[in-house]
């Protein structure tokens, strides 16, 4: 059976000025699919960088990465999709995600089931973007007849951004696909299909580290400081890497200076990370996998940034 080629793009990091999003998303339009725009506390909101990227573009895709499902009302989320689904009809892809909670408790808006939050404002949003009339009492999502007065034609997509198996279990009843992250490479494509209960046309987008040289050593020797990260912090896709145990207990022993020198299959699972032609692999190995869009996540210094722009071009034009 023939794989289907996934959607191609790339973030705009959360340190970026908002002033460069213009800049980027005119370089990549129609020669990429997705621009995802990265929103963190207490950086820049993605909403308006989306509005300024469609504004400037005739083809592209720009997706909300990823909004935090409390930090908004879900009648405020769900408007401002609609309005900028309305700036550029069918090139809108929302994002909802638990959102750091730390963060949420730093704006007070900690939800004590941060699930339950997810779930229900995932719900509501979605309903509403369909043109549904609500009323809606539940524990952190409260509507008395709530109807959007202009209707996104067609209706965006809104993926879960969610990393563990009980949120992914949220992802594939309540969302339309899911956004993973953090080292997700092809092993992790199937865990998340199952996790999420394998529903129908339910899509999986990856954000896959971009970190490419001239030779594998040189760009292995650039990745370990973002795989020491990684390990600090480990997610369920790291996790569930086969190789994890190991990987973890060569960099408790060894520390980052260990990590340059992992074998090039690890590497290669964890994300396109070598040569160009090592990101090229990673593209189509995760195409293989069913991945249905993945995006190249760039160096967070614009200057760099713009210079792999050109490399994130040359992956899908392939």
């Amino acid at each position: 059976m023939a794989t289907t080629p996934a959607a191609v793009g790339v973030t705009f990091d959360r340190s970026f000025p908002a002033s460069l999003v213009t800049e980027f998303a005119r370089e990549v339009d129609g020669k990429v699919d997705e621009l995802w725009l990265i929103e963190d506390c207490f950086y820049t909101t993605a909403p308006p960088l989306a509005a300024a990227a469609l504004a400037v573009t005739e083809e592209l895709r720009v997706g909300l990465g990823i909004l935090p499902a409390v930090a908004r009302t879900a009648a405020v989320t769900a408007m401002e999709i609609a309005t900028l689904s309305s700036l550029a009809p069918g090139r809108v892809i929302g994002g909802i995600g638990h959102g750091v909670q730390s963060w949420m408790g730093q704006m007070g808006v900690r939800p004590a089931s941060p699930l339950t939050a997810l779930t229900e404002v995932l719900d509501a949003v979605r309903a509403l973007l369909a043109g549904e009339r609500l009323t809606v009492q539940g524990r952190y999502v409260t509507l008395q007849d709530v109807q959007l007065e202009h209707l996104p034609d067609p209706v965006p997509p809104v993926l879960a951004g969610i990393r563990g198996p009980k949120s992914m279990a949220v992802a594939g009843r309540s969302a339309d696909g899911v956004l993973v992250a953090d080292s997700a490479g092809p092993g992790f494509i199937p865990i998340a299909r199952e996790q999420a209960g394998s529903p129908a046309n339910f899509q999986v987008s990856v954000f896959a580290p971009l970190i490419t040289a001239p030779t594998r050593r040189e760009a292995y020797t650039l990745a370990s400081g973002w795989l020491a990260d990684q390990l600090d912090a480990p997610t369920a896709s790291l996790t569930a890497a086969p190789f994890y145990a190991e990987l973890a207990s060569r960099y408790e022993t060894g520390g980052t200076e260990a990590l340059v020198e992992v074998p090039a299959d690890w590497w290669a699972e964890l994300g396109a990370i070598g040569t160009l032609d090592d990101a090229a692999a990673h593209l189509a190995a995760l195409e293989q996998a069913g991945a249905d869009a993945v995006m190249f996540v760039p160096a967070p210094d614009p200057a760099v940034a713009r210079d792999q722009l050109a490399d994130v071009i040359r992956l899908a034009d392939r």
